[in-house]
């Protein structure tokens, strides 16, 4: 206390703060007794303000004020906890105040109403000198010396006045550099409209935006919690005014840090999926991942570098990041390595079909628990090139599980596919085999699982960026088919719930995640071109191309014979009685076997049919053809 009260000797800004509390301290005495006395000051109370009785008191405030950390607080950002500080730093300077009075000369000559208006008195003026610097700073010093000229200021009006916009608010006031100034909030509850935020008023419901009569340059969506519906109906409103709108992320987007302005962004297409909030048992996840040695494949990837991202707060010791791809890796690296983290970090560039580099790493770090994302997943690619596929998802895949097992890994959680289900192309096939490896290896010191799931919003390659890009170039987007549907969950949610799975499983269970429904991926280019600014068809052309080799029109998340039983939690599922015998585990492992030696060579539908004879439920399409490679001849 003693050091830090020297270190605040050389900074200005005590010196007006102290000086305002010595003179608040007898400010506050002396109204106390005019006040008691009817503005008569009695003779016996002149004690109090000679010289030993002055620096007692006042020695005993400043110490006790201190102590509170009354001058550590930068006022311009005074808060309603700092209030607190300053009555309690004055109930306690009250109390030991009027015990040395009693233990000295004893209080029959001071009447209590003195003591109690003093602290009352100078409660209001140390209180009211502090809010006033905020005021200061906040709202005159900006109307007196703006720092920035009023045109490069953007007005915003806020959507929503709950915690969310109200951060926001404060942040406008307290931020200058950041050049909002919100000029009013919409809200559809009726008891706030007409009231009044930080002097900043709600000007009325949502739709009643258009008819506002305070001009904006902006819309901040705060309502991070709205469901989908209610999202679409605050879009379409905004797209009306005619006005740039923005919007935070999700509230599990947003779940690693705090709201800020710099997190707002154009809305995308999860703002308009809107899907409930992930709710995860943070204890089991902690004791899953907390202090572990964690390595995670196709770390560079949108589910894997997301993987990395939600461990990182439940801090386990090591993470390992293993990636085929040197710049999705490098990328990664940058990002981690800009974080303040006490925990290591370590990429590792390898591919998971070398047996040996991959037993190397398990040497070097003894991960106990890996999480398995790496794969190849481009269906139409991997029909062309089906080796491929069955090198990285199939051979990769057991080369883990075997690795994992020699080094007695404690979890190995595998990412699946809604695709492994009734697979008719050679991507939902491997990852179909992946997913038998993973649970015939399974034993009592190593527990294997897999979490299937569908479609992830945004990943690289996937559907929305290409729409995405088509539109940019002015169209036309290319939907294989009207009756196309998918099911999507957006990257972070995935996330959360592989590791609630993973926390969740005791081995040799496959997860199935709650999807929601499925959507038309014609829906979806039609909100893509609408959020664009665009109306389908008028302004960007649809083209339907047919379905490509090996999609299928509608996924499923489980086969007909597959049941699925709850677990503890409401979004994860497991398949019930899923058990594979012995002696179809050996015909699988004999068909693997078989399937590795002289894989290269073979034909794509020679790998198709191999395929076919491990997996009766694979449906390969034959007709997909060979891979065309050109022979170009040196001219003579």
């Amino acid at each position: 206390m003693i050091r830090d009260f020297s270190n605040r000797l050389t900074n200005k800004n005590f010196y007006i703060i102290f000086g305002l509390d010595v003179l608040f301290v007898f400010t506050a005495l002396i109204l106390s007794i005019f006040l008691r006395y009817e503005f008569i000051f009695p003779a016996e109370l002149t004690f109090l303000f000679q010289g030993g009785a002055v620096v007692t008191i006042l020695g005993i405030k400043i110490v006790v004020f201190s102590y509170f950390g009354l001058y550590r607080g930068m006022w311009r950002y005074t808060s309603i906890w700092d209030m607190f500080n300053v009555i309690k730093a004055n109930i306690s300077a009250s109390a030991i105040t009027i015990t040395m009075i009693w233990l000295t000369i004893g209080l029959n000559n001071i009447s209590n109403s003195v003591l109690v208006l003093d602290f009352m008195i100078l409660t209001a003026l140390m209180g009211s000198s502090r809010v006033g610097v905020r005021m200061y700073f906040n709202h005159i010093l900006p109307l007196i010396r703006p720092k920035y000229p009023s045109h490069t200021v953007r007005k915003v009006i806020i959507i929503g006045t709950g915690d969310t916009g109200q951060t926001i608010l404060r942040q406008s006031l307290e931020k200058p550099d950041e050049k909002i100034k919100v000029v009013g909030f919409l809200d559809d509850n009726p008891t706030k409209i007409g009231s009044r935020i930080h002097d900043i008023p709600v000007l009325g419901s949502i739709d009643s935006l258009k008819n506002v009569s305070v001009f904006y340059d902006e819309i901040l969506i705060c309502t991070p919690s709205a469901s989908r519906k209610e999202m679409r109906s605050i879009i379409e409103i905004c797209k009306d005014s005619g006005k740039v709108f923005k919007t935070l992320p999700s509230i599990s987007e947003l779940v690693q840090g705090h709201v800020t302005i710099a997190e707002f962004r154009e809305v995308s297409l999860v703002d308009l999926l809107g899907r409930d909030e992930v709710t995860l048992d943070e204890d089991s996840i902690r004791d899953f991942i907390h202090g572990k040695r964690v390595l995670i494949t196709g770390a560079g990837g949108s589910i894997g570098s997301e993987l990395v991202r939600q461990c990182l707060k439940y801090e386990p010791a090591v993470m390992v990041m293993l990636d085929l791809s040197e710049y999705n890796l490098f990328e990664m690296d940058r990002e981690i390595m800009a974080l303040e983290s006490t925990i290591l970090f370590k990429p590792v560039l390898c591919d998971i079909r070398d047996k040996d580099v991959i037993s190397k790493v398990f040497d070097e770090f003894e991960p106990q628990v890996v999480l398995h994302a790496a794969a190849y997943k481009h269906v139409p690619m991997q029909e062309t090139f089906p080796w491929e596929a069955v090198k990285t998802n199939v051979l990769g895949t057991t080369n883990l599980t075997q690795v994992a097992l020699k080094h007695m890994v404690e979890k190995f959680v595998l990412v699946s596919t809604d695709k492994a289900v009734k697979p008719v192309n050679v991507m939902g096939a491997t990852k179909r085999l992946a997913e038998l490896i993973v649970q015939s290896a399974n034993t009592s010191s190593t527990e294997f699982m897999a979490v299937r799931f569908g479609n992830v919003l945004g990943s690289s390659g996937s559907v929305i960026p290409i729409f995405q890009e088509q539109i940019r170039r002015g169209g036309p987007v290319t939907v294989t088919d009207p009756d196309m549907q998918r099911y999507f969950m957006s990257v972070s949610e995935a996330s959360q719930l592989i590791l609630q799975a993973g926390a969740l499983g005791q081995g040799g269970e496959v997860f199935v995640l709650d999807m929601g429904e499925p959507l038309r991926i014609l829906d979806i280019a039609n909100e893509l071109i609408r959020l664009s600014g665009y109306e389908p068809e008028l302004d960007i052309p649809i083209n339907f191309i047919g379905p490509r080799p090996g999609e299928k029109k509608v996924e499923e998340l489980v086969l007909d014979s597959e049941m699925l039983d709850s677990t503890r939690h409401d979004k994860i599922f497991v398949l019930k009685d899923n058990t594979v015998t012995p002696k179809v585990l050996e015909f699988i492992k004999s068909g693997i076997y078989d399937l590795e030696l002289g894989i290269s060579q073979n034909s794509a539908n020679q790998i198709r049919r191999k395929l076919a004879s491990i997996l009766p439920e694979y449906d390969p399409d034959l007709g997909a053809g060979e891979p065309i490679y050109l022979n170009i001849k040196a001219q003579a």
